[in-house]
């Protein structure tokens, strides 16, 4: 994904710098990134580090090595903050420190459910494909081969929806697209085949002034939602040419002159956000 948000600059062309002033007032000055309250947040904090690295601008590597050595192997976070605490630390110039990485991996470990998956929590009776393809980031921002991966196939296979999606969750009816997109990636890391319906899927969430819904039935696009599916789409090469300038439209209407929001609704600049429509402008500009 950086990568491809590192392409975003091409499209931002003049309003780059107001960006990058953006995420310099979203640091926080105790290290890492601010949530909406104003708190320094590991998860806020990856969209802010590799918002950085997209936009070519170095990392303060003292402030933030201090901030996520702090949270040592991440023993008092939950599963999604530990990924996250696994993620920033690939932006530093140092790797995290061996003894707390394994601390890391053996919590995470403790997530894996009986059907060979990751849930949210040791107790979870079913693997998730968000959690399962966190857990895979893990093992990979870590340098590890997370064991036994093949098992992760039957759980997205038992994931997917009649209409063609994946679900995040086996009571669910539907699927929804940043899950959807999730299960593409994590079977295209596994080297595994990738089902064409889910290719035709995510086109058909696609809006007619541009950007992609989360699921049927939902007629707003949000940011997350066509972020996802662009890179998705690209990854499994399905085109989508017809929807470069309704998305390049819908990606103006959210930009607020330094930032970018999540949707029509949401009128809040979100470093979050903003590091998606970097993902997105990055794919509409290839």
């Amino acid at each position: 994904m950086l990568q491809v948000a590192r392409l975003a600059p091409t499209m931002l062309e003049g309003a780059t710098e107001r960006v990058i002033e953006f995420f310099e007032t979203q640091a926080h000055e105790g290290g890492g990134f601010r949530d909406r309250a104003g708190n320094p947040d590991l998860y806020y904090s990856v969209f802010g580090l590799e918002g950085r690295l997209a936009l070519q601008v170095s990392v303060p590597q003292e402030l933030t090595t201090a901030y996520l050595t702090g949270f040592g192997d991440g023993g008092a976070l939950d599963f999604v903050h530990g990924a996250c605490l696994a993620r920033c630390w690939t932006s530093m110039d140092a790797p995290m420190d061996p003894a707390h990485a394994e601390g890391l991996l053996a919590a995470i470990e403790t997530c894996r459910t009986p059907d060979g998956g990751y849930g949210a929590h040791p107790d979870a009776e079913h693997g998730t494909i968000y959690h399962s393809f966190l857990a895979l980031g893990v093992y990979q921002d870590l340098g590890r081969s997370l064991p036994d991966a093949e098992r992760l196939l039957d759980v997205v296979a038992g994931l997917r929806t009649d209409d063609g999606g994946y679900a995040n969750e086996p009571s669910l009816p539907m699927g929804t697209t940043p899950t959807t997109a999730a299960a593409v990636t994590l079977l295209r890391h596994l080297g595994a085949p990738v089902p064409a319906e889910a290719g035709d899927w995510l086109l058909a969430r696609a809006h007619p002034d541009g950007g992609f819904m989360a699921t049927c039935g939902i007629e707003l696009p949000d940011l997350l939602s066509t972020a996802t599916a662009l890179h998705a789409l690209s990854g499994m090469r399905v085109s989508w040419e017809h929807l470069r300038e309704p998305g390049l439209d819908f990606l103006d209407s959210l930009w607020t002159g330094k930032a970018f929001c999540g949707s029509w609704l949401d009128d809040a600049e979100d470093i979050e956000y903003t590091y998606y429509a970097l993902l997105a402008l990055g794919h509409l500009s290839l």
